[in-house]
């Protein structure tokens, strides 16, 4: 935020200030015509009010007091011209914008001055007359007589005038991991199971609540299950996979929950936290869901995709994408996400 601004307005006397500067804008298009005497008397004015001049912040962004925007339109005729301070035409634009936003017609005058003029601003006629329109609706005399000459107003507003967009939303989230609480166990084993999974699956970053979906379609709570295809214990880790994942007593539960946890793990990674991709690569593996393009059409992966979504009931799992790179086929997940 700038510091304090001096604006020389003389107490008491706004009113007269600002019909001061509205008896010299028939000369604003060429300030050097601006006869001899005229030009002495506001630099006297300047000189005489000096030292009743009051120092003031920038008005703020909500000010629309008459007095406030008056002094905004001072500071910007000041910034214009160079009057008191480096000119800087942009500024005065911007703050002449200001008050014009607030619905001041002699400031909506001024900026069409510039347009029209090309004052620090690129000349814009239709812009001009816009801005010259919205004063003589108002009543702005001078605004009405030049609005007759400058042409077609535009259809829209400059940015300043504008109301800023709204923020963008917040980039798509997923919910945080559930605690697993909602699954409502059969009988003791499953929740002694239900216990260990939800202090187990946070270590790797899975949802309890999934885990114990899966482990409700893969063994349906049985740690000692086997199934034709040698897949052992609650989460029916094949050999390769328990090899894979460091697990040499499969049916030992908490050996084997880590290692389907690891797996669910690395799953959500190279399929990007789609849950129904990864349920169908658990079940049929990561290479025949790559190869057909998202979940594969046998009906009991197809079945057992169904029954971990009935229980986890979301479409979308947080993922650490530093476990593995993407599935090379992640371009058809949008695609996959649809069937």
């Amino acid at each position: 935020m700038r510091g304090p601004t001096l604006i020389r307005v003389p107490l008491g006397s706004d009113a007269r200030f600002d019909a001061a500067l509205h008896c010299l804008q028939p000369f604003r298009a060429s300030p050097g015509l601006l006869p001899s005497g005229w030009r002495a008397i506001a630099i006297a004015m300047t000189w005489v009010l000096a030292p009743m001049a009051v120092a003031q912040p920038l008005p703020a962004a909500n000010d629309d007091t008459p007095a406030q925007l008056a002094a905004l339109r001072a500071e910007a005729a000041a910034y214009e011209y160079g009057e008191g301070v480096p000119k800087d035409t942009l500024l005065a634009y911007e703050l002449y914008c200001r008050a014009a936003k607030k619905g001041d017609a002699e400031a909506q005058y001024d900026i069409g001055w510039m347009y029209l003029n090309g004052r620090g601003i690129g000349r814009d006629d239709a812009l001009a007359a816009r801005f010259f329109e919205m004063a003589a609706a108002q009543g702005h005399a001078q605004s009405r007589a030049l609005l007759a000459h400058a042409g077609t107003p535009a259809a829209e507003l400059p940015e300043c005038m504008r109301d800023p967009p709204p923020p963008p939303p917040p980039p798509p989230t997923v919910d945080a991991l559930d605690d697993g609480s909602s699954f409502v166990p059969a009988n003791a084993d499953q929740a002694r199971v239900a216990a260990m999974v939800r202090k187990i699956a946070p270590e790797f970053d899975v949802s309890p609540l999934l885990a114990l979906a899966v482990i409700r379609a893969e063994s349906n709570f049985d740690p000692h299950a086997r199934s034709a295809k040698n897949a052992q214990g609650l989460m029916q880790l094949i050999p390769e996979t328990a090899q894979r994942f460091k697990v040499s007593k499969p049916f030992d539960i908490a050996q084997n929950l880590r290692g389907g946890l690891a797996y669910l793990r690395w799953l959500l990674a190279y399929f990007e936290g789609n849950v129904r991709l990864v349920a169908a690569a658990y079940n049929a593996g990561e290479r025949t869901v790559d190869r057909y393009r998202g979940v594969p059409p046998y009906p009991e992966t197809r079945d057992y995709v169904r029954r971990v979504m009935e229980v986890f009931g979301k479409p979308t799992h947080p993922y650490d994408a530093a476990v593995t790179d993407p599935s090379p086929q992640a371009a058809q997940w949008d695609t996959a996400k649809k069937r």
